[in-house]
């Protein structure tokens, strides 16, 4: 766990939440994904979302972000109620939104300086030149080589496509970045890196951090708190070590089974160090 998630923690409750979710019910037919769900993500926070299958963790960062309509319930992000909006008083708060999709869901067609360019150029409104000039920039901020810039998606490892899907996420600044499995697919070394490079950027910018994530190693190395979704509800949202004591079978078996990590921490399943190291 980042070393200074403790510090941050203590000052999160204090603040206005930068989203509030309250009551929220997502169907799909007669199935029920989540019913009555509220969740509270804090300013500066690096929330990891973690649940078993078919919790709907993909399905509540998609509807936070506006791309499914919930049933029931209301999301305010920045103390506004999205459904109380305007199309164009949405847009301008999606764009002060990042979204790092699970596979990547860069343009096969671009190179990586185009593929960062083009929010540039469509939301930003600058000249190709200074957009691909300033989508440089943010390759080497999400760590990547210069020469990087003019390569393919085709072209590029795992861990550099996740680097490149990073980039364009902060293309325009966010004030919030939403990661939808940011590490599958990834070694253990280039998942290390990449909850670094999270956290090192976080702390840095100062953007706040909604990660879906089933990767336990991410969420000792980079999760201010957890929330883990259970019973088509929020189950429990807070430190990970308060996480891990919860008194729920699928929470104990996550962090304490066969392929759990909260043993080998302290006694109490302290967060001691980071598993990868």
């Amino acid at each position: 766990m980042h070393e200074n998630a403790r510090e941050h923690t203590s000052t999160f409750s204090s603040a206005q939440p930068v989203i509030e979710v309250r009551g929220l019910v997502n169907r799909f037919g007669n199935h029920v994904i989540h019913d009555g769900l509220d969740l509270d993500l804090q300013k500066g926070e690096i929330l990891g979302v973690v649940g078993g299958s078919g919790t709907g963790k993909t399905v509540l960062l998609r509807t936070i972000i506006g791309l499914n309509k919930p049933a029931a319930g209301h999301i305010r992000v920045f103390g506004q109620d999205l459904e109380q909006l305007s199309a164009r008083e949405r847009s301008q708060v999606e764009q002060r939104f990042g979204v790092l999709f699970q596979g990547g869901a860069l343009f096969t067609s671009l190179n990586l300086q185009e593929n960062i360019a083009l929010p540039l150029i469509e939301h930003a409104h600058l000249p190709r030149p200074d957009a691909e000039a300033l989508a440089r920039v943010k390759l080497a901020l999400a760590g990547l080589p210069p020469e990087a810039a003019i390569k393919y998606p085709s072209e590029l490892s795992g861990g550099m496509v996740k680097r490149a899907s990073l980039a364009r996420a902060l293309a325009l600044d966010p004030e919030i970045l939403f990661l939808d499995e940011p590490t599958a697919g990834l070694d253990p070394i280039g998942a290390d890196a990449f909850d670094r490079l999270l956290v090192t950027l976080r702390d840095a910018l100062g953007f706040t951090v909604f990660l879906v994530t089933h990767d336990l190693d991410t969420l000792y190395a980079s999760c201010d708190r957890v929330a883990v979704l259970s019973q088509k509800k929020v189950l429990v949202a807070d430190t990970l070590d308060r996480v891990a004591s919860t008194d729920d079978t699928w929470v104990q078996e996550y962090f304490n089974g066969p392929r759990g990590r909260a043993a080998s921490h302290s006694p109490h399943g302290l967060l001691q160090h980071n598993h990868r190291e």
